[in-house]
């Protein structure tokens, strides 16, 4: 277990009855999450500064049900890290917090190994989101190559590089399939020192072909593995799918890289603190390879 504890703009004030209120830098949000299965002890509905719940709907999905004014868009920080947040669909704000332990893991790595390279450490974010390893490995000093298929989240991630002071130069944008993108890079005999992917449980294509990540996980992984450089820094993958624990990713990284390149793979379950007393939220799952 790892703990996401250094968010000062950031916080989970109290949790139960399958839901949690957060704090994100003075903008108080209630959203669901299926683990909390515990009672609240206090009606969250009716804390005094709610802005806005996530409500799920009988025939699926969900809506935002505003409470009181609050804005269409704010900034959060961490360290010296800055994102732009909005209410999204399917209850999102543009941000996973327990993601910055592994933000931090990473920009350690790319740290202590940069002076041992001719040129910037090269990095690969597949499924990249918004953008917040993007953000954080550039403002290290690395070169990212940030694909993601949704053009709106791509530009949402370029707005959080600017917001962090990261220049253009020190990120190419790619809008595709990240498997096509994959097999093109392959054929160009591309290379990475350093991979990561967040892969969602369930998408489907432009072509109207469906993603199952249960089903296609470990083609990703291998085929990903293929472009790591020889001289490789780490490989993280990460999963917010059920059934697909931390020792299920240890077992796909240590077939599909470490038994080719050596290293070890660490795998963890990410987790937040709350202000409750003895309670922390478990966030996801992730498999960390490094050399």
């Amino acid at each position: 277990m790892k703990i996401a504890s250094d968010w000062k703009d950031y916080k989970i004030l109290a949790t139960g009855n399958s839901e949690k209120l957060e704090d994100w830098n003075g903008v108080t949000l209630l959203r669901p999450d299926p683990q909390i299965l515990w009672p609240s002890s206090s009606d969250l509905t009716g804390h005094k500064g709610l802005h806005a719940r996530y409500v799920r709907e009988s025939t699926g999905g969900g809506r935002w049900k505003n409470l009181q004014k609050m804005p269409e868009e704010w900034d959060i920080s961490y360290k010296d890290l800055t994102f732009k947040l909005k209410p999204m669909g399917f209850k999102h704000t543009g941000l996973f917090p327990e993601q910055a332990v592994n933000w931090d893991s990473m920009r350690d790595i790319v740290r202590k190994n940069k002076a041992h390279y001719d040129q910037p450490i090269r990095v690969l974010n597949l499924f990249a989101y918004t953008g917040g390893a993007t953000v954080a490995l550039a403002k290290e000093g690395a070169f990212v190559t940030h694909v993601d298929a949704a053009k709106g989240m791509v530009d949402r991630a370029k707005l959080n590089c600017s917001l962090s002071g990261v220049g253009e130069r020190s990120v190419r944008w790619i809008v595709d399939d990240c498997k096509k993108f994959i097999l093109r890079e392959q054929k160009r005999g591309q290379t990475y020192d350093a991979i990561l992917m967040d892969p969602p449980s369930y998408g489907r294509g432009p072509d109207g072909s469906v993603f199952k990540l249960e089903e296609s996980l470990f083609e990703l992984v291998a085929l990903a593995g293929e472009l790591l450089s020889d001289k490789p820094l780490f490989f993280l993958l990460n999963s917010y799918t059920t059934g697909l624990g931390a020792a299920v990713m240890q077992n796909v990284l240590n077939i599909c890289i470490t038994k080719k390149r050596g290293g070890m793979v660490e795998a963890y379950e990410l987790c937040l603190p709350t202000e409750e007393s003895g309670v922390v939220l478990p966030c996801g799952n992730s498999a960390f390879w490094t050399v």
